[in-house]
């Protein structure tokens, strides 16, 4: 699928064509209940979440101005939601990257395997970093989003963003060299 085709699908959808709905949910399904679930740590309420983000797209539909992509769009509703899960139930905990590999297909599991150690280490490092300090790298690195996205979503303008990763990166390092990771630049 092309990198539009999660727009192009729904602007099918409100034109009528309800199968191309079933395309949004098949393309974002899996990457937008991870983002939750890492957050909410429990699966069910994740996939609820996760449900109602896309119910959202339904009963609003004239909200998404497609100013930005589609998978912005729901990833900031998500961001909405989580904070409200939180407000109601007031607790935050993050889980680990293995936990979350059931809700991810990959047809590489050997380097999965290879990768696990030094995911393991990196996951301990962020969920040690604050709050919106590991929101901006779990979602620039985990969901491969440009900071452009990620303001969106973490409603914080250009400068806050770059200055938040920027720390986050320092903080990260900073963490994961204490724990005696050789942490390489990409």
């Amino acid at each position: 699928m092309t990198k539009n085709s999660g727009e192009s699908s729904y602007r099918r959808y409100l034109e009528g064509e309800k199968q191309a709905f079933e395309e949004i949910i098949e393309l974002y399904r899996k990457g937008l209940t991870g983002f939750i679930f890492r957050y909410i740590s429990n699966l069910d309420i994740a996939e609820d979440i996760s449900e109602d983000c896309f119910v959202e797209l339904i009963v609003n539909p004239n909200k998404y101005k497609f100013k930005s992509s589609l998978k912005t769009y729901l990833y900031g509703i998500a961001h909405n939601k989580v904070k409200e899960h939180f407000r109601r139930h007031k607790s935050v905990s993050f889980i680990s990257i293995e936990d979350t590999t059931e809700l991810f297909s990959s047809d590489d599991t050997e380097n999965m395997i290879i990768e696990a150690e030094k995911k393991q280490m990196i996951n301990f490092a962020l969920c040690r970093l604050p709050k919106d300090y590991h929101e901006v790298l779990y979602l620039h690195y985990f969901e491969d989003m440009p900071y452009s996205d990620i303001e969106k979503i973490m409603r914080k303008n250009t400068k806050q963003i770059y200055n938040l990763a920027f720390r986050a990166k320092n903080a990260l390092k900073e963490i994961l060299e204490k724990d005696g990771f050789i942490y390489e630049e990409q």
